[in-house]
């Protein structure tokens, strides 16, 4: 019994420290917003409990199209990071000259500060100096300037590349470590037996990669959902709303507007947007698993 007493105190003194940093870091924020967000909470000193009120505001003509905007972004952003990222690991499995170099050159976008890689994109979009429209200028696509960040299609996909461009790496060399895996047996058979490059790609590796795919993928879905820097950094959520993502709307109303209980009803409707995403991945990782195992 003392020996059973002395195993349950050592065990709950471990676990501990990390029930404390989901209590305080974790769920009461999360409590916190939920409460908030039945309240007109704002710069006055009163707050009043307004009930549904905040959120039946949310569900207006504006805000569908910024969910509706928020899933395409993400849609577009998440699908171009793993085709990309795919062929990418592919091409950096290949036995060529200099592979080790290629490998490193993937590196530099995740490497860089966010912040400055955003910057960076922000003046090569630039319509008077900025070298893609200089480039655009140069080989006679263009008659004059083109202000990719003054336009709202332009400013979307803008966007987009700059996500892309950011999140590529990670899936490259998660999706390299799955490729190199994969026994090469089954590939030197699959030759034996006259299959080609792209029927050894299709039968072969993208089976075996679909853990890795489908956990990337979630993984990336969920970051890109959520993500911030690059549309406030870059537009703002402008021009005209056009990049303006829940996120953004949800800053720009606490934050910016300092509505505090409007900007938390939109906080909780992005936890249960991720909370379903995350739903959705776990049950996927699960029945995966339960297929590979029979």
């Amino acid at each position: 019994m003392t020996q059973n007493r002395a195993a349950w105190i050592f065990a709950w003194a471990l676990l501990t420290p990390a029930i404390l940093y989901v209590l305080v870091i974790v769920a009461w924020p999360l409590i916190e917003t939920f409460r908030l967000s039945f309240t007109d909470a704002s710069l006055r000193k009163t707050t009043n409990y307004v009930g549904w009120t905040n959120y039946l505001k949310i569900f207006d003509k504006d805000f569908l199209e910024i969910i509706i905007r928020t899933f395409t972004w993400t849609f577009f952003s998440v699908l171009l990071k793993m085709v990309i990222g795919t062929f990418g690991a592919v091409l950096l499995n290949c036995a060529v000259p200099g592979r080790n170099l290629f490998r490193l050159l993937t590196m530099p976008p995740w490497i860089v500060p966010m912040a400055i890689g955003i910057f960076m994109w922000g003046w090569m979009y630039n319509g008077q100096f900025g070298m893609i429209s200089g480039l655009l200028q140069w080989f006679g696509l263009s008659d004059g300037p083109v202000a990719f960040l003054a336009y709202g299609s332009s400013a979307y996909w803008a966007t987009i590349v700059t996500d892309v461009w950011i999140g590529v790496p990670m899936v490259t060399i998660y999706f390299l470590a799955a490729i190199q895996s994969i026994p090469r047996d089954l590939y030197e058979a699959a030759w034996t037996d006259g299959a080609s490059r792209w029927t050894r790609f299709r039968r072969i590796t993208v089976p075996l990669m679909a853990p890795a795919i489908i956990t990337m993928s979630m993984l990336s879905l969920i970051a890109t959902f959520n993500s911030f820097d690059i549309i406030w950094i870059l537009t703002q959520g402008g021009p005209s709303g056009s990049t303006t993502t829940m996120i953004i709307d949800t800053y720009s109303t606490a934050i910016g507007s300092k509505r505090y209980g409007e900007g938390a009803a939109r906080a909780v409707v992005i936890c249960i947007f991720l909370s379903l995403f995350c739903i959705a991945y776990f049950r996927m990782t699960r029945k995966l698993a339960g297929g590979q195992k029979a």
